[in-house]
């Protein structure tokens, strides 16, 4: 063995460490004026709030993305169900004027009913709500009035005569009925 290696292998002897002498008390000192020292901010922190921040931001907005997006998707299935509706109802309004002609055939005179309500049973199946009848009382946001009659005998803003009937999908107005008012 080498002499560095003898060395090495040694303990090294520890220092001594002196009694600690007994020191007399010293009145407390005054402390300066303490000037407010504003503790500097972490530059570590104020990134981590920073990121943090971000972070939430971030995912607030991809919720209501998500949220908007559903909404959307499902207006749109509504919109493409009221505008397929909206095609049907010549159909519906053609079939309600031959009920409303007089006829001698009674066969000719059954199949309009039976198919006019097959039709109605369809519409309702989707959930469509059929709205307008004489008698009921006049909504703006329901009928469209495109005529008015001054009558004592009839109430106020009362519905005397259905030229078209409404369509109504949930809360959509697929189409107003038209409708004649009295007073």
């Amino acid at each position: 063995m080498s002499k560095k290696e003898k060395e090495k292998k040694q303990p090294i002897p520890e220092a001594e460490t002196p009694a600690p002498e007994e020191k007399t008390p010293e009145p407390p000192k005054e402390a300066p004026e303490a000037t407010p020292e504003a503790p500097k901010p972490d530059p570590w922190e104020e990134k981590y709030k920073a990121l943090y921040d971000s972070h939430l931001r971030l995912a607030a907005e991809y919720d209501n993305f998500r949220k908007r997006s559903r909404k959307e998707q499902d207006q749109s299935y509504t919109n493409g169900k009221s505008d397929a509706i909206l095609k049907l109802l010549p159909i519906y309004d053609n079939l309600e004027r031959a009920l409303n002609q007089p006829t001698q055939d009674a066969a000719y005179k059954k199949g309009v009913e039976l198919t006019m309500a097959e039709l109605v049973k369809i519409l309702t199946g989707l959930g469509v709500e059929i709205f307008g009848s004489p008698g009921d009382s006049f909504d703006p946001q329901l009928h469209n009035a495109v005529m008015h009659l001054e009558d004592e005998d009839r109430g106020q803003n009362e519905i005397v005569q259905v030229f078209q009937k409404g369509f109504k999908l949930g809360d959509k107005i697929v189409r107003f009925a038209m409708v004649q008012v009295a007073n």
